[in-house]
């Protein structure tokens, strides 16, 4: 021990782990622990291959798996002066786009600046061209990514929308959903035509008129209970209450600019049937429809009833009452919907489920291919069912069944392969089935001998 010389390492702060020996008197380990701490107060300042011959000369006592576990440690510290425990730097902040830009500009401009090496041959004038060249380069950069700097900073900040009058009718067709109301206005009108009797045209004209508003209505009450949940939907975000191009008062004011009249005109201008039908369907579509989408799938069902109403708004306009017809007609569009909007939420199902809408497509996937099958075979039964109640010719579920057929076959492929290129398909078949049926259905119109009902009350 005195022979071993003393070392000009680090001094070693060592706290005293629960070193476990073998079974001794009680002397002996208080001997053993003083040799133990000694040696570790020693073994930092000796020589890493000197460890193990001074431990086994400790009584020739066996040292435990934790005092190993600290000689080898100590071992390879002394071997590798330069492991010792490091502080992690602090991240620095991240930096803007505008500013990462801007360096990342100034950096090139810096390499472009450095001047290359060139052989002596060279003239001055052409040295000189490219510098300037170089210099002109670099400044066009940094100008470049200045420009595109403020242009982000631009997009990221607040800004007021100012409604400007030309904008407004696009805006205001947009909050309608014109192509939808396009589409009940055309389903009430088939209703109407359908009707028996002879056709009245201002009583069409009232009735075409207060269906559109009652429809204008209730979409912009839609989208004003949904603008919360249709900025999370690709499909839904440029909506004008979404982007804030038109205040929500405006859009609630309009809402009851349309509803009011077109109900009145319903309710006076035709008759009390057909304005109730368009009061309720107002109510059925903004406050039973509008919020059960986020909470069941109910919501797809309710919704096909909302869209069969129509029709038979057009045939009580016409008759004044409730008929087989107008049950029939009720009943294609009710059928006729969820192959429609169950291929279209197919390939939406994403968008749904970000939305926080409960879809058929996004919680039932089967059902929804199931339901849409179903009601495509139900057309080719409604279709068959107008002749027998007096409303078409036979002509008609022979000439339908074609088209009926092919609806179905979509259907059906939907149902077995259930991608989006199936649903797309099925999707805009809808598109051209409905109308083609109700103009054959016009077509094959039974010429009805009875009189119309009084339309005006």
């Amino acid at each position: 021990m005195s022979t071993m010389k003393r070392g000009t390492g680090r001094k070693w702060k060592s706290s005293l782990l629960p070193w476990r020996l073998l079974p001794m008197s009680r002397n002996k380990k208080c001997w053993v622990g003083g040799c133990v701490w000694y040696l570790e107060r020693r073994a930092g300042q000796e020589s890493p291959h000197k460890f193990m011959r001074l431990f086994r000369s400790v009584n020739k006592q066996w040292i435990t798996f934790q005092h190993f576990n600290f000689l080898k440690r100590m071992y390879v510290t002394q071997l590798n002066r330069s492991l010792h425990q490091q502080v992690k730097p602090k991240p620095e902040p991240l930096a803007s786009s505008f500013l990462e830009k801007t360096s990342s500009s100034q950096t090139k401009a810096e390499i472009y600046q450095m001047r290359s090496l060139s052989p002596p041959s060279l003239p001055l004038s052409r040295k000189s061209n490219e510098k300037g060249l170089t210099e002109l380069g670099s400044a066009s950069i940094i100008k470049s990514s200045i420009e595109v700097g403020n242009e982000t900073r631009d997009e990221k900040q607040w800004k007021e929308m100012k409604l400007q009058l030309e904008n407004l009718p696009g805006i205001l067709a947009r909050l309608s959903k014109i192509k939808l109301t396009a589409l009940v206005v055309s389903t009430t009108s088939a209703g109407f035509a359908l009707a028996p009797g002879p056709f009245d045209l201002p009583c069409f004209l009232l009735t075409f008129v207060g269906t559109g508003l009652a429809s204008c209505a209730a979409n912009c009450i839609n989208q004003f209970f949904e603008v919360p949940f249709d900025s999370n939907m690709n499909r839904t975000k440029n909506r004008p209450l979404v982007r804030g191009q038109i205040s929500p008062l405006l859009a609630v004011s309009f809402a009851t600019c349309c509803a009011v009249p077109g109900v009145a005109l319903l309710t006076w201008g035709v008759n009390p049937l057909t304005g109730a039908l368009g009061a309720f369907n107002i109510f059925l579509y903004t406050c039973c429809y509008t919020p059960l989408k986020r909470i069941s799938i109910a919501n797809t069902w309710v919704g096909a009833v909302v869209g069969a109403i129509p029709p038979v708004m057009g045939w009580t306009a016409a008759t004044g009452s409730l008929g087989a017809g107008a049950f029939l007609l009720g009943g294609i569009l009710y059928s006729w919907q969820f192959p429609h909007f169950n291929a279209l939420s197919w390939g939406l199902r994403e968008d749904y489920s970000r939305g926080g809408y409960c879809m058929m497509s996004v919680t039932h996937p089967a059902l929804c291919r199931r339901v849409a099958l179903r009601h495509c075979l139900a057309l080719i039964g409604l279709s068959t069912a107008a002749p027998l109640l007096d409303i078409t010719t036979w002509t008609f579920p022979i000439i339908s069944l074609p088209i009926n057929l092919y609806i179905s076959y979509l259907g059906f492929r939907f149902y077995t392969e259930a991608d989006r290129k199936s649903s797309r398909k099925l999707f805009f078949c809808s598109l051209w089935h409905l109308p083609l049926l109700l103009l054959l259905l016009l077509t094959c119109k039974q010429d009805g001998k009875g009189v119309r009902g009084e339309p005006r009350g």
